[in-house]
């Protein structure tokens, strides 16, 4: 199926690993424009090339408000307007409510929140001329489900969950679709660098089964970052044209709200 994406232009946050990476590689190859960015340039530009027409990547912390200003008007500059937006730079905090400093709440609220709407503030003048203008937060299925070994990851994703709602209702009359993507366990370099220091004598395959047979996955292991980047660009698209304030839970299963 065309998903209708040829020529149109999406900017990716946090596109040097991972779902940002897959993403924008899934965009390229149905012929979008992207823009990039991610804070090692280097490290985005190792990982990700494409058409020079239709790729621009950058060094971008998406914490910097005027640096995401710069970003985004000079990718609108350099393809003449911008159609998408997928947030989702992002990271986890491993440890429970007590063991969390009043330092790492902050941070792992500003990043969630902060990186949204820095992004979604600057694009948006470019989103409202598009005809088929959408955002895609990509979040996590701790938004609804908590995890106690995630207390300030869970609380800050459930933030977002709540304020993407707000969106996509506040800019429906801009023609600007707001969506969310919730993940499950995905195999990704964190999934990759915790085996790795787990010391473990399973290879990678029987270790990450045990992890989904732990943490209640009926499907039985990790998602890919490309299983994770087909919705995204589902939502993306113009054919998802009365999608709006939902959220896809993509996790094997894992989630347990109705």
């Amino acid at each position: 199926m065309d998903l209708g994406l040829t020529g149109r232009t999406v900017l990716v946050t946090g596109a040097s690993s991972g779902v940002g990476l897959a993403t924008a590689r899934m965009l390229l190859a149905e012929g979008a424009n992207v823009a990039a960015c991610a804070r090692d340039v280097t490290k985005l530009e190792a990982a990700l090339d494409g058409p020079p027409g239709n790729l621009h990547l950058g060094a971008c912390d998406v914490l910097d408000d005027r640096a995401v200003q710069r970003f985004v008007e000079r990718s609108a500059e350099v393809f003449g307007g911008l159609d998408g937006v997928v947030n989702n730079a992002g990271r986890s905090l491993m440890a429970r409510w007590d063991d969390t400093g009043e330092q790492q709440w902050r941070e792992e609220l500003d990043l969630k929140i902060f990186s949204v709407l820095h992004v979604l503030r600057a694009a948006r003048p470019w989103l409202r001329e598009s005809d088929a203008a959408s955002v895609v937060n990509v979040n996590a299925i701790l938004a609804r489900q908590p995890e106690g070994r995630l207390a300030a990851t869970s609380a800050a994703r459930a933030a977002l969950l709540n304020l993407t709602k707000t969106l996509s209702g506040d800019l429906a009359e801009e023609g600007v679709r707001v969506n969310s993507v919730c993940l499950g366990l995905i195999d990704t370099g964190q999934w990759r660098d915790r085996y790795e220091r787990s010391g473990s004598a399973l290879d990678f395959a029987a270790w990450s089964a045990e992890l989904a047979a732990d943490r209640g996955i009926p499907l039985g292991r990790l998602g890919t970052a490309e299983e994770v980047a087909f919705p995204v660009l589902t939502l993306l698209s113009p054919r998802a044209s009365y999608l709006t304030g939902t959220a896809i839970d993509v996790g094997g299963g894992v989630a347990r709200s109705l």
